[in-house]
């Protein structure tokens, strides 16, 4: 095949399917006398494997494991893989988290958690304490302090802390958050909180699926390759 051939069924252009070649996210192709590439089976099935795993773990991610799997190192490309699948589970954990945050606001009883000074609090997030001072200074976080003027975070702190850090993983804005943050708060609109939290998991659902669809396409790269490998 040439990259024209490879590219058109998934409404490329050729001159992409010759960078991601360079990228090493395909194969090198081997060239003809007159020095025109030439793809194979196991090509497409490269080019499929990449697409596919671009909406189930993310561009840097797929560029990650079809370096790996091209230069025969398929162990290193599970890890990649298993590090995705269980950053998924817990953005699901997560935002059980939020829900029941939510469910707490509005009179239903939830576990409280101890409360936490700056530190505690960053390190449970895998987050740096100025990342706190700066969600505090954007009116999302409403710490006490103490006699001595350290920050405390009650319960009701960690709860937003919580929302806060994963809605920012989902790609809000501070500026975006802070209404939602208002309206849990007050526990009076939760309207659009609940239908926030919906819109999430509904793309958890979906990314969940296409990684299966990545999986399914991973199988049969590993098979083409094996074919190639017999060939030889």
């Amino acid at each position: 095949m040439r990259p024209v051939d490879l590219a058109r069924p998934h409404g490329l252009s050729g001159q992409a399917v010759r960078n991601y070649e360079a990228a090493g996210i395909l194969p090198a192709a081997d060239r003809t006398a007159s020095g025109y590439r030439r793809y194979t089976s196991a090509h497409a099935a490269a080019l499929r494997t990449f697409l596919a795993l671009i909406p189930a773990h993310g561009h840097a991610a797929a560029r990650s494991i079809m370096l790996l799997l091209n230069t025969g190192r398929p162990e290193e490309a599970l890890v990649v893989l298993d590090r995705s699948h269980a950053e998924l589970l817990t953005d699901r954990q997560t935002l059980d988290a939020i829900e029941r945050a939510l469910a707490d606001l509005t009179g239903v009883p939830a576990e409280q958690p101890a409360p936490a000074t700056i530190g505690a609090l960053a390190h449970r997030f895998g987050l740096r304490p100025a990342t706190l001072r700066r969600w505090e200074r954007a009116g999302l976080l409403r710490p006490a302090r103490d006699s001595a003027g350290y920050r405390t975070y009650g319960p009701d702190d960690i709860r937003d802390a919580t929302i806060v850090h994963q809605l920012r993983r989902s790609g809000y804005l501070l500026t975006q958050i802070a209404p939602l943050l208002d309206e849990l708060r007050e526990a009076t609109s939760p309207t659009s909180a609940a239908s926030a939290i919906a819109g999430r998991r509904d793309r958890l659902h979906a990314r969940a699926l296409a990684m299966l669809h990545a999986s399914a396409e991973i199988g049969q790269y590993l098979h083409e390759q094996e074919g190639d490998e017999r060939a030889r």
